[in-house]
Formats: C-alpha cells, sequence, structure tokens
C-alpha cells in the first residue's frame, strides 16, 4: 500500500512539472498600445516583470490588476504573439469642464472642492465608477436638509481627442415641512413645554412666515441635545432619547417626528471630590465650585465647572489639560456623588509670537498690545486680553489667534496672531456751490494709523461763504513704552454767521489757540487725560439778545459798548475713560465710560467750567454676536463760577450743547433747545408837544419780545439712545464689521439751568419782524423730552465713516423742524 502511494505520488509530481514548463516562457519583447496621454515609461513601470524576465499567464493576469490600480485606464487586454507580451489600454478620458445646473442650496465652490476630494477635477482622468456615488452622496445631502423629492443626476459629454465634459443636474424639489412632532413617555413636562426649547417648528399658520417648518437633519439632532439638557438641567440624571423616528409622507412634501423617551426621576448631589493635581490650588478651586453638594444635579452646572476648573489651570501656564467629571449614582437614595478628575498635564510655554495680516501697521505697534510674553507659560487670560487690546485700535477690523507646537518640544508652543485691517483715516476734498453756501473749497486728512505708527495726525481746512478754519493735530499714544500718550494741537478759524443765514442770533468770530494732552494708563481698562489749552476769541457784529446780559456786563467796556467781546482763556481739563469693547469701532460687547471736565484759571477772562459723561453698554444677544443691544446715555453740563462788576460769570455761548441732527436723529440739526429771546423797548407814535416819529417810554413792562428760529444751545444736555444691531440684509458675513445696520430710538433734550420765563411774564410777543417765530416756552425745563426712532446704516469705507439714517419723530414741540433722512461723515462707534 505504501509503494503504490509513492509511485501515484511521483507520477503527479512529474506532470506538474510537466504543466508549469509549458506556461512558463521568457520575455523578449513588450508592446504597449493606444497610450495617449500616459508615457510609455509610465505604463512600463507599473508592470511586475521586464524583458528577459521568466512569467507564466498568472503574472499576466496579475499584471492587469496591476495597471488598473493606476487608475489611467478604462479598458485593458493583454496579448501573447509568442514571446512577445501585447498590451491594448484605452486610457480614461481627462475631464474638460464641469458644469453645474439647477444648484440653490449649495455654491458651485462647495461642490468643487466635494468633487476634488473625489479625484474629480478638471484636467484629471475620469473614474465613472465615482460618480455613481457622488450622485448617492449628494442626494443623501439633500435628504439630510429635508428634500425627499431631490434627484441628481451627472451626464457625460465626450469630446475629441479623448476629453468629456461633466454636467451634474440638480433637481431639488421643495423642502418637507414638519407636520407633526410626537413625543412619548414624557409626562413631567407636556410636549408644548419641550417644543418650546426646539428649532424644528411643526405645521406653522401662514402668518409665521419669519419662522420656518422646513425639516433638517442637523436641527433634529441639535433638538435632541436641547431636550436632553433640559431633563439633566433639572436633575434627571437618567433621562435619555430611546430612538427618534422620521416618517415621510407618501408625496414626500411633509415629515412626522417622533421622539420615544424615558424620563427617570431627580438626582441630588450627595458629595463631590477630586482626583488628580490641582497644582497647588485646591482651596481656590473649591471655593469657586458653581455646584454644591446638597442640590439638585444640574448638567449646565456639572460642564461649567469644567471648563472653569480648566480655564483656572490655563492661567498657569497648563493649556492642555483635562478635566472631566465622573458621577457615582445611587439609584435606590437618589443620589448622584461627583468625582472630578483633573489631569493639568505639563506646563506650557510661548516659544514664540508671530504676527501676521498687518501689511499698513508696524509690527511694533501690535506687539505693545500683547500681554502674552514670549518665554513666559501660556496663558489664555492673557491671550484673550492681548486679542481685545490689539482688537479695540480704531485701525484693526478682526483678530484672531492660535497655537501650534513647537516639533520635538513637548512643552513649547508657538502663538499666530492673524490680523485683518481696516480703513485707519478720512480724507476728503472738493469744490462745490449753491445758493445757501456759495463757493466752498474743503480739504481734509485725518489718519489713526499714520504711517503705521498707531499715532493719530490730522489736518483740516475748511473755507465756504461763512466758515474759514484750520486745524493740525498729532497725538503719541506710546510716547512711554508704559503707554503714556502725548498730544498737541493748533487751531484757527473765522465765522460769519450773518451770512448764513439771516437769524437774529447771528454774529461774527475769529478763534485760534493750541493745547497739550497728556494721558495716563491706570491698569488694562482705566486712563486718566489731562490737558491744557490757550484759546483766543474775538466776537463782534453780535446781535444781542437777552439771555447774553451776564455775557456782555462782564466783558463789554463802558467806553466802548460797540468793541465786541474780546476774551481770552487758559483751560485745564481731567478726564476718566474706562472700556471694556471687544473692538474699537462697531463693537457688539463691554461698555465704556467716559467722564471729562474743562475748567478756565481764575486769570482767564471768562471764568466757567463744563463737564460731559458718557456711558455705552454692548450686550451680544446672540453667540455669534451678530445681533447686539446698544444703550447710550451722555450728559453735559456747564456754568460760570466767580463773579465781576457784581455780575456773575455764565457759561459763554460759543461753550453751549447743541441737539438735534448727529445725536437726536430725526430733528435738524441745532434745533432743539433753547432759543434766543430779544427784547424791544416799547414806543408810542409822535413826540410830546410835536405830534410827529414816535419816542420810546422807559417802562420795560411795555416791551415786546421776539424768539429766534433755531435753538442758541444749552448748558446742560441729556440724551439716551436705545440701539438693536441686527445683521445687514443682502450682505455677506465678510463685511460684518465694516458695515452695521440697527433699529433706534433717540431722547433728550437740551435746557438752560439760569433762564428764567418769569422775566417775559408780562410782556407781548412782536409778530412785526416778518418770520416765523415758535411760541415761548420755559427752557430751564429738563422735561421737555424728544422722542425718534429709526433705522440707520453706518459704513466704514475707505474715505472714512459714513452714518445714514432715516428717523420718524415720536414726540416733538412746536417750533421743532423734523430731517427724516440724515448722512454724515464722521467718527461712528
Amino acid at each position: 500500500m505504501t509503494i503504490r502511494r509513492l509511485v501515484a505520488a511521483m507520477i503527479l509530481a512529474t506532470a506538474s512539472g510537466s504543466v508549469l514548463a509549458e506556461e512558463s516562457f521568457t520575455v523578449q519583447d513588450i508592446q504597449v498600445e493606444g497610450l495617449q496621454r500616459v508615457a510609455l515609461g509610465a505604463a512600463l513601470n507599473n508592470l511586475p516583470f521586464t524583458v528577459g524576465d521568466t512569467i507564466t499567464e498568472y503574472t499576466l493576469s496579475r499584471s492587469i490588476r496591476t495597471l488598473y490600480g493606476a487608475g489611467n485606464y478604462d479598458d485593458i487586454q493583454v496579448l501573447r504573439d509568442g514571446n512577445t507580451v501585447i498590451y491594448r489600454l484605452r486610457e480614461r478620458a481627462t475631464i474638460n469642464a464641469i458644469e453645474f445646473d439647477g444648484n440653490k442650496d449649495l455654491k458651485e465652490e462647495q461642490l468643487l472642492e466635494s468633487l476634488a476630494g473625489n479625484k474629480v477635477e478638471v484636467g484629471e482622468p475620469l473614474d465613472k465608477t465615482t460618480l455613481k456615488n457622488i450622485e448617492v452622496g449628494l442626494t443623501e445631502f439633500y435628504h439630510g436638509v429635508g428634500k425627499y423629492q431631490a434627484t441628481v443626476d451627472i451626464e457625460t459629454v465626450y469630446l475629441p481627442r479623448n476629453r468629456v465634459n461633466l454636467k451634474v443636474k440638480f433637481n431639488e424639489g421643495d423642502a418637507a415641512s414638519v407636520r407633526q412632532i410626537n413625543i412619548v413617555g414624557n409626562k413631567l413636562f407636556s410636549n408644548d413645554e419641550l417644543l418650546k426649547i426646539v428649532e424644528s417648528k411643526q405645521d406653522l399658520p401662514w402668518w409665521r412666515f419669519m419662522s420656518s417648518d422646513r425639516y433638517q437633519k442637523q436641527t433634529l439632532q441639535g433638538d435632541i441635545e436641547k431636550i436632553t439638557s433640559y431633563y439633566l438641567d433639572r436633575g434627571y440624571l437618567r433621562f435619555k432619547v430611546d430612538s427618534s423616528q422620521v416618517a415621510v409622507s407618501p408625496d414626500k412634501t411633509s415629515v412626522y417626528v417622533t421622539l420615544n423617551v424615558t424620563e427617570g426621576e431627580q438626582y441630588t448631589v450627595k458629595g463631590i471630590k477630586f482626583v488628580g493635581d490641582l497644582i497647588g490650588k485646591d482651596e481656590l478651586v473649591k471655593s469657586m465650585l458653581p455646584i454644591q453638594n446638597g442640590q439638585l444635579y444640574n448638567g449646565a452646572l456639572v460642564t461649567y465647572t469644567e471648563e472653569l476648573i480648566a480655564k483656572l489651570l490655563a492661567r498657569f501656564g497648563y493649556a492642555n489639560s483635562k478635566v472631566r467629571t465622573i458621577p457615582k449614582i445611587n439609584d435606590d437614595t437618589k443620589e448622584v456623588e461627583l468625582t472630578i478628575s483633573v489631569e493639568p498635564g505639563k506646563r506650557v510655554y510661548v516659544r514664540r509670537i508671530m504676527v501676521s495680516g498687518n501689511n499698513s501697521t508696524q509690527d511694533e505697534v501690535i506687539r505693545r498690545e500683547l500681554r502674552q510674553i514670549e518665554g513666559a507659560w501660556l496663558s489664555n487670560d492673557s491671550l484673550e486680553l492681548s486679542k481685545d487690546r490689539i482688537q479695540r485700535l480704531p485701525y484693526i477690523e478682526t483678530v484672531s489667534f492660535d497655537t501650534s507646537p513647537v516639533p520635538g518640544i513637548e512643552d513649547q508652543v508657538d502663538v499666530n496672531f492673524k490680523i485683518k485691517e481696516q480703513p485707519s483715516g478720512s480724507f476728503s476734498a472738493g469744490i462745490s456751490y449753491g445758493s445757501y453756501m456759495g463757493l466752498s473749497f474743503q480739504i481734509g486728512v485725518q489718519q489713526e494709523n499714520f504711517f503705521g505708527t498707531g499715532n493719530s495726525a490730522g489736518i483740516n481746512v475748511n473755507t465756504n461763504k461763512y466758515q474759514k478754519s484750520v486745524s493740525v493735530n498729532y497725538t503719541d499714544p506710546y510716547y512711554t513704552l508704559d503707554g503714556v500718550s502725548l498730544g498737541g494741537q493748533v487751531f484757527y478759524s473765522e465765522m460769519d454767521y450773518s451770512k448764513r443765514s439771516s437769524s437774529l442770533e447771528a454774529h461774527n468770530q475769529q478763534r485760534y489757540g493750541f493745547g497739550v494732552n497728556v494721558g495716563y494708563p491706570i491698569n488694562e481698562y482705566n486712563r486718566l487725560n489731562f490737558g491744557a489749552n490757550y484759546v483766543a476769541n474775538k466776537i463782534n457784529r453780535i446781535t444781542e439778545y437777552d439771555q447774553l446780559r451776564h455775557f456782555r456786563a462782564v466783558l463789554l467796556e463802558q467806553n466802548n459798548p460797540d468793541g465786541g467781546y474780546n476774551f481770552t482763556n487758559y483751560e485745564l481739563s481731567a478726564g476718566w475713560v474706562q472700556s471694556t469693547l471687544n473692538r474699537g469701532l462697531f463693537p457688539t460687547a463691554g461698555h465704556y465710560f467716559g467722564w471729562n471736565i474743562k475748567v478756565t484759571t481764575p486769570n482767564s477772562d471768562l471764568q466757567f467750567y463744563k463737564t460731559n459723561f458718557e456711558a455705552r453698554k454692548y450686550i451680544p444677544l446672540s453667540n455669534d454676536h451678530a445681533w447686539s443691544f446698544l444703550s447710550k446715555l451722555e450728559l453735559g453740563y456747564g456754568n460760570g463760577y466767580g463773579a465781576k462788576n457784581g455780575y456773575d460769570h455764565t457759561l459763554p455761548f460759543t461753550e453751549y450743547f447743541y441737539a438735534g441732527g448727529h445725536n437726536i436723529r430725526g430733528f435738524e440739526t441745532q434745533i432743539i433747545g433753547p432759543r434766543a429771546i430779544y427784547r424791544f423797548p416799547s414806543s408810542v407814535p409822535g413826540i410830546p408837544d410835536i405830534g410827529v416819529g414816535g419816542y420810546t417810554t422807559n417802562n420795560p413792562d411795555n416791551d415786546t419780545y421776539a424768539v429766534s428760529e433755531r435753538s442758541t444751545g444749552g448748558n446742560a444736555q441729556a440724551i439716551l439712545t436705545l440701539e438693536l444691531i441686527t445683521p445687514t440684509p443682502f450682505l455677506s458675513e465678510d463685511y460684518r464689521n465694516s458695515v452695521r445696520t440697527s433699529i433706534f430710538m433717540d431722547a433728550g433734550n437740551v435746557w438752560d439751568t439760569e433762564f428764567d420765563i418769569n422775566r417775559y411774564a408780562n410782556l407781548t410777543i412782536n409778530n412785526s419782524l416778518g418770520y416765523y417765530q415758535p411760541p415761548l416756552a420755559d427752557y430751564a425745563d429738563p422735561g421737555m423730552i424728544r422722542v425718534t426712532a429709526g433705522v440707520s446704516l453706518q459704513w466704514i469705507s475707505p474715505m472714512g465713516p459714513l452714518t445714514f439714517s432715516l428717523a420718524k419723530i415720536v414726540k416733538k414741540y412746536e417750533g421743532d423742524k423734523q430731517e427724516n433722512f440724515s448722512f454724515n461723515i464722521g467718527t461712528t462707534f
């Protein structure tokens, strides 16, 4: 039996050797046919053999798989002519163009990026096997956003020279609406309560056109998370969504959503303990814990606790810490013990800080705002503070930063600050002519980032029918390394208001002077400012009105009553600013407080003081700050101190506050507040004993009075602005930081605390002057509040900040004039 098996094995081995010998051959030549785009050398390199190799039929079949794997061929045939191997190839067509038709939800840029990820792009060979996968993937995307009727077809159009055009046709259809959302298993909270917190809406009536009941898969997933958080934040630790089903109607126009939930019971926190390393800050961490023993379990507080501890560790350089909470649940007592695990990791240091994007601004200007130092440990607080300080600069639009590990070093990172600049100044020049202004010439330059130094500089020249002025200013915000600022200004102006209008309060004024100012930083958010100015004024040809009697008595010389008002003042100023705003222009969060007082020295011709206060508060209403609420308050008051020649000093009318136009939109400029009152001595016809002409009586109770058409201003003001900042319609998010729209309400008044309406109680109005006179009012009454509402558009243009406002008056008084549309060029906020 053993001999028979051995003989049989020898026979089989001999037969097998004969077969192998017949199938093997030595390759003498390799020929490749059909190549157009692929080089011959590239094709041969993909073969598993070369000329001179001994191969079998199996080797040839394996070579076909290798060539297909190169991704360049649609069809491959291999033939053998003796010892010559012949390959006949048909190359894949090259994509010549890709067209899209019917796509609305998907932008072409997104589609091209997605196709490129599948190696479908112009210039590449076309793999037809991937087209079906692309069609299925795009269709599933549309199903995910609720468009179950959508179809995607890719057509191929073959061109000469083995090229092909791809045309992707979309039939998106309408999005399916959520017809009904059912929550099954909830007993503690009703469906209505839970549906209020979700974003998905069901079967909305036609008048809810601002809302959408369109079904989206991602929105539903987010709603499930919201419902889960709603229960966890109220102690229901065992709550879970068991399943969710989405049923599509036969016509694919609506869906029915069902959520099956298990609510569970409420759990109380029994104890809190820590494991890991608290870097020696155990007591500090425990004292700041927002979650306490004995209270209901709150998922949001647990997450906040983890973030709070991680943020604290990041302040001390532990930027990669891991904080997680491990609950130990006792279902019998309905209590949970929380173990907070803290792994601080290694302290991370900053090797290098890099700044990019500051094409106009010098690197030093950005770096002097940094509070994160190279070589120090990485601090998130310092990084965020650095970002805020840079972003408060008026010539910076946005700031972002990221950290990148240093290769080969675990405890070092590089910090990259990316800057986006914005126009930092304004330029205007022009010549115009009008019947009201006459020939006007204007040129002005104001630059907040002078030659990229961060210094502010400006020169303005104006000349028109009634005004000629020139001013030069310059401020260095970092005159010293510790942030002491130094600036100065020189100015000269001539104004002849008699040419501007025919109002009785017209006058001629010449004014010139110079001044310096110094600022001192107290800390990151507070700053003190001090200044000194020399100001010389000369006023003549003034039409006197009654409120100027003290001003006239103090300045006019008795021997030269027609000499005008000449006075020189030496002004000292002090101010305080506190700012936590997140940006210099168009802030969306933080607050600003500014207070300033200006006082003339006792040796000045006029002794007065003037103080201003401004407060602004921005409250973001959305996480992306696209919606924000602004409240703004402006207060001002000024008066004289001391007396001269028995008359008290008062605030000069050149320092008065004005309202209307830029600060109470909807009213004309210089229309709100006290108006000039002119007294006219009474006269009777004829001359005593002669009977011709007329003569003036000496009884002031018989005087008449007239009221000016426009306001002369007052020594006190209060203005409140409430503003809802909204996304700008029809404008991409790229312009959010340079264009702002808002809905506003302005309210306020300007009044004169020294005005005494009783002086005119027995007088009669003079109606013989030929112009409209508003009725006399108590200009000392701060309660004469004006109110407007409207919309505003602000644009930081290359020429400077532009503001467009459309307003309607809500409350006014007789004599007020409205200005529904206004356009201003100047600083905005």
